[in-house]
């Protein structure tokens, strides 16, 4: 359940974000550091990616509770990973690396992201001892543009190692990404010509849920983001495809167990606007506790 206490001081966190031209289709990286030492403790909001939270304070600075235990070092976090708060409890300026993969790419890179639904693992139970490779590197490099070059070819070599994903799965998962959850999964296997059947086994085999399922996650996302920028709970149901505000209200319970006005402070959300822009094409701009005063490549430097 999201907490109501007072979001964390983000002007004490750096956030950084690749350059364009390191971007990859289906994959989203941004990189904290915190300026000074102190705890943190926020709760992580339900996206429809999975996430690779990559501790580079050598497993002493990520912690994370998830399934009422209690981890530290780098992880995996699911679709769906339920009631999961990230923190730290190092005495030095910790640094995390945050790379959002898409189902269709987590299916590929992980090899095994169906598995991961509802789950949070840690980074070297997926990847074995590439994980502690990758932690080396990653630590060893002195910035964070050489460490956004580092994951991109990781990810690009994984990829290119990978058999291919069905284009139909992928075509539906961009279906539903395009509309917002706002799709009639009915008609999603006439798009990509399979039968509802095959599609429906197929896409959950791949990415864990079922069209329907990912639907509703990827509408829940756009909803809360709406709610963040501080639309009212009324007009977000209307534009989101709610058919009332008491369905968006049932809908934010159960993937947060929280209401939507506690969505709308969750801290989480509070800096999407600067870690994540183009998940945020189109939207208000979020009313941010966070003050940036570079707005380009590094943010807060």
């Amino acid at each position: 359940m999201l907490s109501t206490e007072s979001p964390p001081d983000w002007t004490l966190v750096e956030v950084a974000i690749p350059q364009p031209s390191e971007r990859l289709p289906g994959i989203a990286m941004a990189g904290f550091g915190q300026r000074v030492p102190a705890p943190l403790d926020i709760a992580m909001v339900a996206h429809p990616s999975v996430t690779l939270l990559v501790d580079l304070n050598g497993g002493e600075g990520l912690v994370y509770d998830a399934h009422g235990r209690r981890e530290r070092g780098s992880a995996v976090v699911g679709l769906l990973p339920g009631d999961l708060r990230i923190g730290s409890r190092t005495t030095e300026a910790g640094q995390c690396l945050q790379i959002r993969l898409s189902p269709v790419v987590a299916a590929a890179v992980l090899g095994a992201a169906d598995e991961l639904v509802g789950e949070v693992v840690p980074l070297d139970a997926v990847w074995g001892r590439d994980a502690g490779r990758t932690e080396d590197r990653l630590c060893a490099a002195t910035s964070w543009d050489e460490r956004f070059a580092i994951a991109a070819d990781i990810l690009c070599r994984r990829l290119e190692a990978a058999p291919p994903l069905d284009p139909e799965i992928a075509a539906a998962w961009s279906r539903i990404r395009a509309g917002r959850g706002q799709v009639r999964v009915d008609g999603l296997a006439d798009e990509v010509g399979w039968s509802r059947k095959r599609l429906w086994s197929r896409f959950r085999s791949r990415i864990g849920l079922t069209p329907k399922r990912a639907a509703q996650l990827v509408r829940f996302d756009h909803a809360a983001r709406l709610l963040a920028a501080g639309e009212p709970a009324a007009r977000v149901a209307a534009v989101s495809g709610y058919t009332d505000q008491s369905h968006l209200h049932r809908e934010v319970k159960a993937f947060t167990g929280a209401t939507p006005t506690a969505v709308a402070r969750a801290p989480w959300l509070a800096i999407d606007d600067v870690a994540w822009p183009a998940s945020l094409a189109g939207l208000p701009r979020p009313c941010s506790t966070f003050s940036a005063r570079d707005h380009s490549h590094r943010v807060g430097a």
